[in-house]
């Protein structure tokens, strides 16, 4: 389905709701959407779809969630946009496209904040994931959960990566995010804001060099038939937000908000169990199809990545969660 085509059924879908039931019927159940960018075996995709199948299950079907994978109806920003405005209900964003939106996420952002993936899970687990969750209802947004994505590393076309010096001069992809355009650049690159759809077209014609992603999103895009150098920077850890309308949620009844709430929090295991499985077989398939790989001068991209860190340690709302992600290193 084309998003203008899904635009116009969704206006007249909420059109009808305002309607009396034909001839006392019963109640059509209701439907809610859910978009993601991945595709439809990516864990993100399989932990809603978890969701889905447990809401429609809980609520006897009176609540059903019908989900628009592989970019469907548009990018993430348009996504984000749509959520707000209750054109979609639920969408599953990566935490870069929001930082400029939603400031708190930027803690999430940083780039070598994080020491481990295990670091990261036991943060989001904990206050900062729920002090980040709670910044979103400002501005018509309900977090429901963050799925962490693994560490984001480089990959080009041209080169093995090894230190902030051999990036000089690349176009590298990034999110619309002040943070990774500012960190690229500290880095030395010339950081191209691209949505993740035009990627792979853009290193075939030559207009980027690369990208900085995790390595589920590098094979599952197929970047990696463009792109023969994986470095392994582990840059950031940026993970994955799960959000739903705030005007979405406030039309639910209290005991199918908690319903949902609760639901969120549980689909993060799913989707955690499906990521670790996902990212070993995604390593496999791009080693076997000739990706060298490559570790880097860790040291040095963390001097380099200092000033971004520092800035943003003097904001008080961010300090307050960089202090807590350090302490539990």
């Amino acid at each position: 389905m084309k998003r203008r085509d899904f635009l116009a059924a969704a206006g007249g879908a909420l059109g009808a709701l305002a309607l009396p039931g034909a001839m006392g019927a019963a109640p059509a159940p209701r439907v809610l959407t859910a978009t993601d960018v991945h595709v439809k075996d990516y864990p993100t995709v399989a932990a809603v779809r978890w969701l889905g199948e447990q809401l429609q299950r809980a609520t006897d079907g009176r609540l059903q969630l019908r989900q628009y994978h592989s970019g469907q109806l548009g990018r993430e920003a348009e996504a984000i946009d749509m959520a707000r405005f209750r054109a979609i209900d639920i969408t599953r964003v990566y935490s870069g496209a929001l930082n400029n939106a939603f400031p708190l996420t930027r803690a999430l952002c940083l780039p070598y904040l994080f020491e481990s993936n295990g670091h990261l899970r036991h943060a989001l687990d904990g206050e900062v994931g729920a002090a980040v969750l709670r910044g979103f209802e400002r501005r018509g947004l309900v977090g429901l959960a963050i799925y962490d994505s693994g560490p984001r590393c480089f990959y080009n076309t041209r080169r093995a990566i090894v230190e902030p010096r051999d990036l000089h001069g690349m176009k590298i992809r990034v999110p619309v995010s002040d943070i990774f355009i500012r960190m690229l650049r500290d880095f030395g690159a010339n950081p191209t804001p691209l949505s993740l759809g035009e990627v792979f077209s853009a290193m075939e014609t030559h207009m980027i060099d690369g990208a900085e992603n995790n390595i589920r999103s590098f094979q599952s895009s197929r970047h990696f038939e463009a792109a023969h150098y994986w470095s392994r920077s582990a840059h950031s850890y940026a993970p994955d937000v799960l959000l739903v309308s705030k005007r979405t949620f406030d039309s639910l009844a209290p005991r199918e908000r908690d319903l949902l709430r609760d639901l969120g929090r549980a689909s993060v295991a799913v989707m955690r169990t499906a990521w670790d499985a996902s990212a070993a077989d995604a390593q496999r398939i791009v080693e076997a199809a000739g990706v060298r790989a490559n570790d880097v001068d860790v040291a040095a991209f963390r001097r380099a990545a200092q000033p971004l860190l520092a800035e943003h340690e003097r904001d008080p709302a961010i300090a307050g969660l960089i202090r807590r992600i350090r302490a539990l290193a």
